[in-house]
């Protein structure tokens, strides 16, 4: 992934004596540290924040040092979006990560007051103040480093540290960045690898991964464990657990990731490495996306260096590129069709950054966002043939239409009619018995493979 290695600098921090002192009973500063990240669902009212506030301070009093990343609150970004947009029509991308990075410290702050009140000290800190350093990327920025002395410090001091998600400082202007959408859980991942975590979990409004969107599919089965390879395809696949990004951080540094329900005492799923993971059937989960666009270019010169060109304005542009399909000409006069798939948000700027290069097709740009995706996911699907054709001849009974198809050694993704994908989602989960029946029963208690996760 290009990540740099971590480093543990120390960052000069403010004194905090100036905090008010509060009692830490019955703790000091040994322990494990443990990184907690709340998501928007998890902080959302009062009386969330109170609970979050609740479940880090348990973890404290078990001895453990914590740092908590939070997300903004509930609809937070999408208000503060909103507002830019009733300013601007194209607002400046590095206004846009000043204005976007101010929900999370709200968050932080609110919660470090609730945890006082719970009589544990704490202390809040914005991405910067944390020391999560990133390219210069605005909206969209990559974590560099992450420099988490002052963290440390806070935690020799018997502090809770509740860090801004989302957010960092770029290395060479020294702005203020912001990750995209589900930036906080990166944060928290690249926070778990500095300190050396024995665990990032990671708390949102569902019990953990399922096998599908269990609000399409009634009997979606939870997953125990999912191993990092798996949780990387499912999250590009539409899954929205987990940000891809920080499972491939977590997976390049060995961070081991639970995700949990903040409503409710439950077992989760474990994101771990493929040798943690038990025997698994060959196909672990169906995922979807309905935020998908695809671009066609009509007649591209037949020649070499054409896709490089084109792909390469994408590149500088940001823009992430899925599904690619190119078609032969048909005759030495006519120039080649160039498909791909993008998100849904970056159409306009990949649409753009191809008409910024001149001379690369000799026919229009075609746009589409009436498509979607489905896709399973698997492990197993390495050793299993036959799988590719029971998922063609699957959508093929239910009448829907196959128009791009990418693979890889354990997924296949179908492009297909928008419209179509929740039937495909329902119809491949069947067809491949991946419901809740389909398993043992695990245990309620909470302490879902403690073993794995040495506590």
């Amino acid at each position: 992934m290009g990540v740099a290695s971590l480093s543990s600098a120390v960052v000069t921090s403010d004194a905090t004596s100036a905090e008010p002192q509060a009692s830490t009973p019955g703790v000091g500063s040994g322990g494990e540290t443990v990184v907690m990240k709340f998501g928007g669902t998890s902080v959302a009212g009062p009386e969330d924040l109170k609970r979050a506030a609740a479940r880090i301070v348990a973890e404290r009093d078990r001895g453990n040092k914590v740092v908590a990343v939070l997300s903004a609150r509930g609809k937070t970004t999408d208000e503060l979006l909103t507002m830019a947009s009733e300013i601007s029509d194209r607002p400046s991308p590095r206004e846009m990560d000043m204005l976007l990075s101010t929900g999370e410290r709200i968050s932080c702050a609110l919660c470090a007051m609730a945890i006082w009140d719970l009589g544990h000290q704490a202390i809040s800190l914005t991405g910067s103040q944390a020391g999560i350093v990133t390219d210069s990327s605005h909206t969209k920025a990559r974590i560099v480093d992450v420099r988490a002395g002052r963290i440390e410090q806070a935690l020799e001091q018997d502090n809770i540290v509740l860090v801004a998600g989302f957010q960092g400082v770029s290395t060479d202007s020294k702005d203020v960045t912001t990750l995209g959408r589900g930036g906080s859980d990166t944060t928290a991942v690249a926070l778990a690898a500095a300190l050396g975590a024995s665990v990032c979990e990671i708390y949102t409004d569902v019990a953990g991964v399922f096998s599908a969107d269990p609000r399409l599919v009634s009997d979606a089965r939870k997953l125990e464990t999912v191993s990092f390879e798996e949780m990387l395809e499912m999250s590009a696949s539409g899954a929205g657990v987990l940000q891809l990004r920080s499972v491939e951080y977590a997976r390049n540094h060995g961070v081991r990731i639970h995700c949990r329900s903040s409503f409710e005492q439950g077992t989760g799923t474990l994101v771990v490495a493929e040798d943690e993971t038990l025997e698994n059937p060959f196909v672990t989960a169906v995922t979807h996306s309905a935020e998908e666009a695809r671009v066609t270019l009509a007649g591209v010169r037949n020649e070499p260096g054409m896709a490089g060109r084109i792909f390469t304005a994408l590149a500088e542009a940001n823009v992430n590129v899925d599904v690619i399909i190119q078609n032969e000409p048909v005759s030495t006069e006519h120039g080649a069709d160039l498909s791909f798939t993008v998100a849904r948000d970056d159409l306009d700027t990949a649409v753009g950054a191809i008409e910024g290069e001149n001379g690369m097709s000799s026919g229009e740009i075609l746009t589409d966002v009436q498509i979607g995706k489905v896709s399973i996911v698997g492990a197993g699907m390495r050793s299993h043939p036959g799988v590719a054709a029971k998922v063609f001849k699957v959508l093929g009974d239910e009448g829907i239409n196959i128009e791009m198809i990418s693979t890889s050694p354990i997924k296949i993704s179908c492009v297909i009619a928008a419209d179509r994908v929740d039937d495909a989602v329902r119809a491949l989960h069947t067809a491949f018995e991946l419901g809740a029946d389909a398993v043992h029963e695990e245990d309620s208690t909470g302490e879902h493979k403690a073993r794995a996760l040495g506590r």
